[in-house]
């Protein structure tokens, strides 16, 4: 997955004026989902254990605000996005098409070692995931690079809140739907970044 350096003001407003403990809680969930956690779960104990001890003294406060407002800024520097440690990745079954009642929509996701292609729309499973093989052909071939495509899944996908619900379709494989369970327990972030755009 390629990672963008970026820090945009709006996310260095949202820390500065956030509340510390609220700051801390999602600093914390977002670096448990990352596999870095055993880098700063010390640094995040002790900020804990201060925020206890003096959480009447504004010094404090501000100073370990301070502090994690650097770290998310790293953080980002570094590539990634604060904002889907908010966000859950719900794996939910099978659905069939009677879940378009319940506000469900289709996607095909390819995933490759780095990177997550994903299309949702109204027509069939295979329709759609034959659309998207041809638009990445097409951009592969116009930027002379070939795409290793290691996974392809037909899900169903449904945002509800900070939750993405993805269930399998008529078209997955058991098989296909448990190693894609896999994947999105090992890394999902990883998932929730790929699939950020989908509404």
């Amino acid at each position: 997955m390629e990672k963008k350096k970026t820090t945009r003001l709006t996310d260095i407003l949202s820390d500065k004026f956030s509340d510390v403990w609220k700051l801390l809680s999602e600093t914390t969930v977002f670096l448990s989902r990352t596999g870095k956690m055993d880098a700063y779960e010390i640094q995040l104990r002790v900020w804990r254990s201060e925020l206890q001890t003096a959480s009447r003294n504004p010094d404090v406060t501000q100073r370990i605000r301070s502090e994690l407002t650097e770290l998310r800024k790293q953080l980002r520097l570094q590539g990634y996005d604060l904002s889907l440690g908010k966000q859950n990745l719900i794996v939910d079954g099978f659905r069939n098409d009677a879940c378009l009642g319940e506000g469900f929509r289709r996607v095909v996701v390819f995933i490759s070692d780095t990177t997550i292609y994903s299309l949702a729309g109204d027509d069939n499973h295979v329709a759609l995931a034959e659309f998207l093989e041809r638009q990445l052909e097409t951009e592969s071939a116009a930027h002379k690079v070939r795409l290793q495509i290691k996974d392809r899944h037909y899900l169903w996908y449904l945002r509800h809140g900070q939750d993405l619900i993805l269930s399998g379709s008529d078209t997955e494989t058991k098989a296909d739907f448990e190693r894609f369970a896999a994947i999105c327990n090992a890394n999902s972030l990883f998932i929730l970044s790929g699939l950020k755009h989908l509404r």
